[in-house]
């Protein structure tokens, strides 16, 4: 198997990086990388430069919690394509096993393997790579992402019984991202990296579960996976709709995805009497029309699902676009 990862696995890399003060470009260069490889996050790019990159940066910053720190960031949207679907299932068991059904077009390398005993679980993470590579930044991000997973199925009030860490434990001056990130006591010098829960939160119902929803995300994923016979038009339909919830949804991506340039993809929807904008803003109509409706779904949840970052924006784009703000419409679809 090839050993890849989306270059979505180094979402915040730049901006912790600039925290720093650090220009990455020569760490990128180092690792046969560069930031014009990293703009397309479903792009994949090696496993073993990402690794390298991650525990290159944490040296040369000295900064020993460089992969929590970017996992701090993280949302469940940055798992691209299957994070719909991901998020709608019914229990954390069926979202664990959907996140290994697409592994392979998240991560070929990381692999997690669940484990229950005397009334706990304990999921395990572990990269499997031909050459060993010291992974220990990335090994902490892939776990800080885990627990993201978990608490959104689990209610963002969840708490695991304790995280564990093969690497020693870190200065005392570090230990509070290692709180805020999984709310609860780390342990240090184990057998493996993983998160330890209670064996019946697995099956506990998700609150925010919705058939029809996964049902949808699966469409679209197999839509862009075995793509028919499709206009330009309609691939980049497709294309804004998995891309909006991680906030991606422009044309430099959809033109990137395509591999043709920004203006090569304008004269091919010119050509159909498409335009980006408006292919934008109806998926984003398509998509609100139906979320709204959704009791279930909170605004926030809604705004951040068509890459609006705050719900005043959204309203705002709601409005527009509508003629009244969201939490109205919901009103009146009863």
């Amino acid at each position: 198997m090839t050993e890849l990862v989306r270059v979505a696995a180094l979402t915040g890399y730049f901006e912790t990086m600039a925290g720093f003060g650090i220009d990455p470009r020569a760490l990128l260069s180092a690792q046969g990388l560069s930031a014009n490889m990293l703009v397309n996050p479903e792009h994949l790019i090696p496993a073993s430069a990402t690794i390298r990159l991650l525990e290159r940066s944490a040296e040369v910053t000295g900064c020993i919690t460089f992969g929590l720190r970017m996992a701090e960031g993280r949302v469940l949207a940055n798992l691209g394509a299957t994070s719909l679907l991901i998020a709608h299932q019914p229990t954390l068991r069926k979202a664990l096993a959907t996140l290994a059904e697409f592994r392979a077009r998240i991560n070929s390398t990381l692999v997690l393997q669940m484990e229950e005993i005397d009334g706990q679980a304990i999921l395990r993470e572990d990269f499997s790579l031909r050459r060993p590579e010291p992974s220990r930044q990335a090994s902490n991000l892939a776990l800080g992402v885990l627990a993201r997973l978990c608490a959104s199925a689990l209610g963002e009030n969840w708490r695991p019984l304790t995280v564990c860490f093969r690497h020693e434990a870190p200065p005392t001056s570090e230990l509070p991202i290692f709180t805020r990130l999984f709310r609860c006591r780390p342990e240090f010098d184990c057998e493996f990296d993983g998160i330890v829960l209670d064996a019946n939160e697995l099956d506990r119902p998700n609150p925010k579960s919705d058939s029809q929803l996964a049902a949808h995300a699966r469409q679209l994923i197999d839509s862009v996976m075995n793509p028919a016979e499709r206009t330009t038009a309609e691939d980049v339909d497709q294309l804004i709709k998995v891309l909006l919830p991680s906030g991606r949804a422009t044309i430099q991506i959809c033109a990137a995805s395509m591999g043709v340039t920004v203006r090569t993809l304008q004269r091919m929807l010119d050509a159909e009497g498409a335009c980006f904008t408006e292919l934008l803003n109806r998926a984003r109509m398509q998509m609100a029309t139906q979320y709204v409706r959704n009791h279930r779904m909170r605004v926030t949840d809604i705004a951040q699902m068509l890459g609006y970052s705050s719900i005043g924006a959204f309203t705002r784009w709601h409005v527009q676009a509508f003629g009244e703000p969201p939490l109205k419409a919901r009103k009146g679809a009863g």
